[in-house]
């Protein structure tokens, strides 16, 4: 079995190990990100659903950064959402400052009744930049 080439944003290996998963793994040129929520540094969620977002986009961007990517590498978007009906409109009036221009990826959103106390997750598959060539 080839050993998974695990991506850790700086300072939360600590988090993911005690969850026994990994932020991120690189496959085939592609950058598979795990749901990622707006936890804290110690993985307590933010208590306001717009500080959750923000948290979450800013942990899902750290990992994107440590692979050496950005949003602008990611080809498909999954979002959690708890409540869908009376909190989709709050969160997605903060994606634009994260999401950039068109074209965007693609997206699904899921209606969810719990996620571990948080109130939004995002997950992600990124393009990988391909290594310039000699």
């Amino acid at each position: 079995m080839t050993p998974r080439d695990v991506v850790f944003p700086p300072g939360r290996q600590a988090l993911y190990e005690k969850n026994r998963y990994s932020p991120a793994v690189r496959a085939n040129g592609f950058l598979f990100v795990s749901g990622q929520v707006g936890s804290r540094e110690d993985g307590s969620p933010e208590p306001e659903l717009e500080a959750q977002v923000r948290r979450a986009f800013g942990n899902l961007n750290a990992i994107l950064a440590a692979a050496g990517c950005s949003f602008d590498d990611v080809v498909d978007v999954t979002v959690f959402i708890v409540d869908p009906e009376k909190n989709f409109e709050k969160i997605w009036a903060l994606v634009p400052e994260y999401w950039g221009e068109a074209p965007h990826p693609t997206l699904t959103g899921i209606g969810v009744t719990w996620l571990y106390g948080f109130q939004f997750e995002i997950k992600v598959i990124a393009k990988l930049p391909e290594a310039p060539r000699d």
